[in-house]
């Protein structure tokens, strides 16, 4: 069996896509489906999914296929998804409070559970299950809330101070929003999100 940290995030994010293809052959009601099948009906590659899935066990029979609901639940374990992940955001401005009311941050494994800011007219307002709290109070809301992901949606100077006060405060792994490379500290992983470089790409092909 492969070691959780020889999973390259391309293997990752392709077991996300294939759980929320296998998601949607559930609300189907389609019971098997073999690697061919699945990769015609999802704009796939039958050889990268079968690649993929033997690096973790062997789940398809050969002329059978894929037991659908087998398959789901154990990527959903496989992700770490069959437990909840309690978040708290780093920066209460825009950014920060739409992805507090943002359904994908708020639906299965993922709850946002708190939010901190430094902007004194930020403090104290609610926004949507929670009530805004200080930065200073970061420890507190952390230990309080149970949090373990962190969000960073702060401008890029604050990112570093924020991540690295993140760390000290017990969470284990930082969604970063903020357009800027961290440092990054062991044990605590960091997903960079830059909405800019997409848009970047996407301007070189509208050239």
């Amino acid at each position: 069996m492969i070691e959780q940290e020889e999973v390259s995030p391309l293997t990752l994010n392709r077991l996300s896509f294939y759980l929320r293809c296998l998601r949607h052959l559930q609300e189907l009601g389609i019971k098997r489906i073999s690697s061919q099948e699945m990769a015609q009906r999802y704009h796939l590659s039958a050889t990268q999914i079968r690649k993929d899935l033997a690096q973790f066990g062997e789940f398809g029979i050969r002329g059978v296929g894929y037991d659908v609901n087998a398959l789901a639940d154990h990527l959903n374990s496989l992700l770490g998804l069959d437990r909840q992940h309690a978040m708290v955001i780093v920066g209460m401005g825009n950014l920060g409070s739409a992805l507090a009311q943002y359904l994908g941050f708020n639906y299965g494994a993922f709850h946002v559970v708190a939010g901190v800011d430094n902007d004194p007219k930020k403090i104290g307002r609610r926004v949507a299950s929670f009530v805004v709290r200080a930065a200073a109070d970061l420890q507190d809301v952390v230990r309080e809330s149970g949090a373990e992901i962190g969000v960073l949606a702060v401008p890029a100077e604050a990112a570093q101070e924020n991540y690295d006060a993140l760390a000290e405060a017990g969470i284990k792994g930082v969604l970063n929003f903020a357009p800027v490379r961290l440092k990054r500290r062991p044990g605590v992983p960091l997903k960079n999100v830059d909405l800019r470089i997409n848009l970047e790409e996407l301007a070189f092909f509208l050239r």
